[in-house]
Formats: C-alpha cells, sequence, structure tokens
C-alpha cells in the first residue's frame, strides 16, 4: 500500500529576525504559538538566508539552488528564469495541489502585480503588500477588504499611503505615529483566513496539498493594529546592539549609514532617534510579530480541531531578518550582521518528526526545498544545491553537525541601496568572514570571543595569515556552491 503523503503549511514571514521567538530566548516578547511550534517540532537555532533581502532569498529557498545560480540578485526584477523549477511546480507535478496565500515575491511587483511563472499554484490569492497600489483589483487583500464594505484608506494610520513607486507616497492623515488597521482587518488576519479556506476546500479529497502563506509583516513600515500597541510597553523593550567606537575599523558604507540612515539612507538615522523612540521601534515590531503568532495560532487551532495537524508539516521561518537598530542601523542592504542573516526555522509534523528538539547544525535556506521533496517521498533533482536534512527532522542524522559552514550573498540587490556593492559571506560557526569583492576592505568576527559582532579583526596584523586561509576557503564555498548542475548528463562523451 502506497504510503500517504504529507500535507504542507509553509508559513514565511518577510524581515523577521531569528532572535523574536519566546521560548528560544527573548523575553521581550510573547509567541505562545510559535513557541508550541517550538515543542512539537525541531527548532534549528543556527539557519541562515542565503541573501539578506527579499527575492534573492526567496528564489533561492523556493528553488533549492543559490541566488546566484537562479540569476535573479536583486528586487525588481522584469521576469524569473524560465529554466529554473520552483520546488511547489515540482510537487505538483506531482500530485499536490499547490496554493498562495500573500505575497511571492520572485519579480518585480512596483507598481504592478508580479509576473508570474510556471510556479505550480492552482490557487492564487495574491498580496505583495497591503497598501491599496493596484487599481485593477490585482491587490486580493483589498478586494476582500471590499466585499466587506471597509475602506482601507479610511481605517489606516500609517505614514505611507502606497508603496508602487520610491520613496512611498505620504498619507496626508498621517498623526506622526505608526498605527495599521484594526487586526480583524489586517493583511496578516486575511492571509490565514484565505490558508484556511485553500486547505477547506482540499481537506477531503484525499488527495496532498502544499499551502505558502506569506504576509507582508513584520516588514517596514511597522504599522501593527493600536490593541498590539498597547500589549506591550516601551519602558520594557531593549535598546539595539552598539558599542561606542565599533565603527573604527567597519566598512565605509556602514560608518555612512550610521549617519545619513540604513539601507543607504532610506531609513531613519539613528543619531536622530532618542532612545525611547528606539525602543518604541522594538515595541511595534514585536506588536507586529505577536500579531502574526495569534494568526499562526489561529491556523494551528484549525489543524487541530479538523483532525489535520498530527499529518501536516508545519514550517514557520522569514526570508531574512531586520537590523533594527543593531550597529546604528536600520532596515537592510549590504549588512550580514546576525539580526539580518540568522533567521528563524522551525518545522514540525508530530506523526513523524522528533519534538522538542533543538538543533545547533548549521543550515541554509537552501536546504528546505530537497528537505520537502524527500519528505514527500520523491527524488531529489540533480540541479538542486542545497542539501536535505530530513534525517535530522526524523532522528536519523547529528542534530549538532550538517555542514561546515552557511554562505550569504549581496549583489548590487536594492535600487538605490548599496549599488556599487558586491559581497559574500562566509560563516563556519564561529568565524563569520565578508568579502566586498574588488574593494580593499571587509568583516572578520569571532563569535566566541565577540557575539555581538562589534570588533572587526579585518585590518589585525595577528589575524592576516588565519583570514587568508579563510579567503580560500571562502571562495572554493563561492564557486562549489554556485557550480550550476542543471544540464543533466546521460552519457559518457
Amino acid at each position: 500500500m502506497e504510503k500517504k503523503r504529507k500535507n504542507i503549511v509553509w508559513f514565511c514571514t518577510d524581515q523577521q529576525r531569528w532572535d523574536t521567538i519566546h521560548s528560544l530566548g527573548n523575553p521581550y516578547i510573547h509567541t505562545p504559538n510559535i513557541d508550541r511550534l517550538v515543542e512539537e517540532g525541531v527548532a534549528f537555532t543556527r539557519a541562515y538566508t542565503q541573501a539578506p533581502i527579499c527575492t534573492p532569498s526567496r528564489a533561492c529557498f523556493l528553488t533549492g539552488r543559490y541566488p546566484r545560480t537562479t540569476k535573479t540578485i536583486f528586487n525588481g526584477n522584469e521576469n524569473f528564469s524560465k529554466d529554473e523549477k520552483l520546488v511547489t511546480k515540482l510537487l505538483a507535478d506531482e500530485g499536490y495541489t499547490c496554493g498562495l496565500a500573500g505575497k511571492l515575491h520572485l519579480t518585480s511587483a512596483e507598481g504592478r502585480v508580479e509576473k508570474r511563472c510556471d510556479d505550480g499554484y492552482s490557487y492564487f490569492q495574491y498580496s505583495h503588500h497591503p497598501h491599496n497600489d493596484w487599481k485593477d483589483g490585482g491587490n486580493d487583500y483589498q478586494n476582500w477588504l471590499n466585499e466587506k464594505g471597509v475602506h482601507w484608506e479610511e481605517i489606516y494610520g500609517g505614514k505611507f499611503m502606497t508603496m508602487a513607486t520610491w520613496p512611498p507616497q505620504a498619507n496626508p492623515a498621517f498623526s506622526g505615529k505608526q498605527v495599521g488597521v484594526p487586526a480583524q482587518y489586517h493583511q496578516t488576519t486575511w492571509c490565514v483566513e484565505k490558508t484556511i479556506d485553500f486547505i477547506e476546500s482540499r481537506r477531503n479529497t484525499g488527495e496532498p496539498w502544499l499551502i505558502s502563506v506569506n504576509p507582508f509583516d513584520p516588514h517596514p513600515p511597522l504599522d501593527p493594529p493600536q490593541e498590539y500597541k498597547d500589549r506591550l510597553s516601551i519602558e520594557d523593550m531593549p535598546l539595539p546592539l552598539w558599542e561606542d567606537g565599533e565603527m573604527e575599523g567597519k566598512p565605509p558604507h556602514q560608518q555612512k549609514d550610521v549617519i545619513q540612515g540604513g539601507q543607504d539612507g532610506q531609513a531613519e538615522p539613528i543619531g536622530s532617534l532618542t532612545d525611547e523612540e528606539k525602543r518604541e521601534h522594538f515595541r511595534d515590531y514585536y506588536a507586529e510579530i505577536e500579531l502574526i503568532d495569534d494568526q499562526f495560532g489561529r491556523l494551528l487551532e484549525y489543524l487541530d480541531r479538523t483532525g489535520q495537524r498530527e499529518d501536516t508539516i508545519v514550517i514557520f521561518m522569514s526570508d531574512h531578518g531586520e537590523m533594527s537598530g543593531d550597529h546604528g542601523l536600520y532596515w537592510k542592504g549590504a549588512y550580514f550582521y546576525e539580526g539580518l542573516v540568522h533567521v528563524p526555522l522551525i518545522i514540525s509534523c508530530p506523526s513523524v518528526f522528533k519534538q522538542g528538539l533543538r538543533c545547533d547544525a548549521l543550515v541554509e535556506l537552501v536546504d528546505i526545498a530537497p528537505t520537502l521533496m524527500e519528505a514527500a517521498g520523491l527524488e531529489v533533482p540533480y540541479f538542486m544545491q542545497g542539501k536535505s536534512f530530513y534525517g535530522i527532522l526524523t532522528g536519523e542524522a547529528d542534530p549538532h553537525h550538517f555542514k561546515d559552514a552557511v554562505y550569504s550573498e549581496f549583489y548590487h540587490c536594492l535600487r538605490g541601496t548599496h549599488e556599487d556593492i558586491d559581497a559574500t559571506m562566509y560563516y563556519n560557526g564561529r568565524y563569520k568572514l565578508v568579502i566586498y569583492h574588488g574593494k580593499e576592505f571587509g568583516e572578520l568576527y569571532d563569535h566566541e570571543t565577540d557575539p555581538n559582532e562589534f570588533h572587526n579583526l579585518w585590518d589585525k596584523p595577528e589575524y592576516e595569515t588565519f583570514k587568508t586561509e579563510l579567503v580560500r576557503k571562502s571562495f572554493d564555498h563561492t564557486i562549489l556552491c554556485n557550480m550550476d548542475n542543471s544540464m543533466h548528463r546521460v552519457y559518457g562523451f
């Protein structure tokens, strides 16, 4: 008798730091539902994104191939390569019904509904971001509001009314404090509602399904509902990581951004903020994540109530992190600090996977696609560059070692942001090396003595020989992990 294939809930937030989960060490935030997933599954405590920017990262984990190989190295692409195969398409070809609620972001969504590739999604509820940018009905979240007789412009209190152009269009009614729509009308709430609708439609078919749940939160602008702001006290929030004098010896673009604002001057300069305003940033960021947690819990409760939880693979992750003022920087860019490249990754399926396991092995988001193929009982395609960690999930592989190093890359990823920078990161679990290609500067941190990455060792004479060895290993990694094996050998000559 053929073994029944597991259903898959793939919940991916946008720009959520690794250190935003209560049970994994954050005392400032309340995440009871994500905490539950931690206890019912495997928490990968050292998972890293392959790009600190949305589109390259998403292309990577959806294909199981590194960003440079997919040719998807920046946001704003006209098209997604027809040569690339998404894992959702591969699963759809093998009998899965695949759906999406939220953003996809494999091509540009600025001022338009993004062009879809052959993505395998037969159910497609699309909303790249909640703002009412597309007047042709292209934002399904806005369509949902309209059906409820709700006008987003009348209930939204954030700073920007549209993100269809850059810089975004300002909200003339902005009060000075970011306040989003009430929770019942929030885009994250809509994402989960449409997810439940999809699962309900597939529940009794006997056929496997996958749903990608991709809310825009907690991506800036930070505009949680007022009721979520009220849960948290500003004075109880932490301050960003910072050490006086740390910018001495740091890369020039970082020194510049501390003064002009993160993301090459597009975020607020940290010097213009009081400590209370820095804490307020964390309050709003955590409030958005608490909203995510509540809606994630709503989804888990539905799976429990309908008897589907035990046999459903549930993934909770994010595409990349957020600087949150650490090292004087907000948002993202050509930075490889922990706040930006270290991401949450938790996977659960109670009937099959280990429960309550904290895996401290180095893993990459590129490894998710091959893992899903193996979990579905399918052969991992030869062209995937990631490595399946299915054995860790089932308890058959060592949860303390999986890869010797992880890798991330930034190739002028954002328009108007560090467009002259191409950089790669190599991290072996202790030392983090960042090479700015064609530049004289770089970064080297020892996480054993400097876990907060305050002290750049790049120019220290006593590290010169060791740095050279790390550069060689990084070069090997860059070449090998970006070797495109998409041409299948069929004969000996």
